[in-house]
């Protein structure tokens, strides 16, 4: 199984565990894209609505395609009585949107799997002159607020984290959207924090898709020992996140 697709065997976890992005972070998206009744929006791989319902409460025609059949039938679920709730499953680097065009096309922690030039291009061609181009991730940090844990959970990894498929998605550049015709790049930091119990913690990490890949008995042991850790040393590991927003404009003439 393709590495970008191990998120659909855990769709309740996904949805429970997954991390959510700032208020601020969307209220100042909402703001500077104008999103409002009227407005065609689309959310590239919503997972299970992370970053969804900021947005689809707008009032805005809201659409999604999701690739895992499971995660899309989550969003099925959660979203389908919202008359302006549109979502397909299928994949997006190959997915015909025929004539539709965007006035916005956001993603959150998403078009890193899609290659840069299939990215850019597509994306590009789906917004209306004018749309934006939005991309969002979360940038955490437990070692600081708690040095200690970090090193006990990183001896850990040391020891056990063996994925039978490596994570290799960390090259996307962010920053070459203007290679590709966009204007105006932009990148704006909001704040958060988040505290977990040694259960929610594993939970957590168990949403990871490169540590779902660890195989047995690492996988077992390595969640075992997290749990372990984090009860023993303050029972709780806190996360001081960076919330990272780029914003990118199609320009008005094409």
């Amino acid at each position: 199984m393709e590495l970008r697709k191990i998120f659909d065997t855990i769709p309740e976890q996904f949805d429970r565990f997954r991390p959510r992005y700032s208020p601020e972070l969307f209220q100042y998206l909402i703001d500077h894209a104008g999103i409002a009744p009227g407005k065609t929006v689309l959310e590239i791989g919503p997972g299970t609505g992370q970053a969804t319902d900021p947005i689809l409460e707008t009032g805005c025609d809201y659409h999604a395609i999701e690739l895992g059949e499971h995660l899309y039938a989550k969003m099925k679920e959660k979203y389908g009585a919202f008359t302006n709730f549109h979502i397909v499953n299928d994949d997006f680097i190959t997915h015909d949107f025929a004539s539709q065009r965007f006035d916005m096309i956001y993603s959150a922690a998403t078009i890193q799997w899609i290659p840069e030039q299939v990215a850019f291009a597509k994306t590009f061609e789906l917004l209306k002159p004018g749309g934006i181009l939005a991309m969002m991730l979360t940038r955490s940090d437990y070692k600081t607020p708690n040095e200690d844990l970090y090193a006990k959970i990183q001896k850990l990894y040391d020891q056990y984290y063996k994925p039978e498929i490596p994570y290799a998605q960390g090259g996307f550049r962010y920053d070459h959207a203007p290679e590709y015709g966009y204007v105006d790049f932009q990148q704006h930091h909001f704040p958060g924090r988040r505290e977990m119990n040694p259960d929610e913690y594993v939970s957590y990490c168990g949403t990871h898709c490169d540590h779902i890949v660890i195989p047995e008995p690492y996988k077992t042991a390595f969640f075992e020992g997290l749990r372990k850790v984090v009860a023993e040393n303050g029972g709780k590991v806190v996360f001081e996140d960076t919330h990272v927003l780029y914003l990118t404009r199609k320009p008005d003439d094409r």
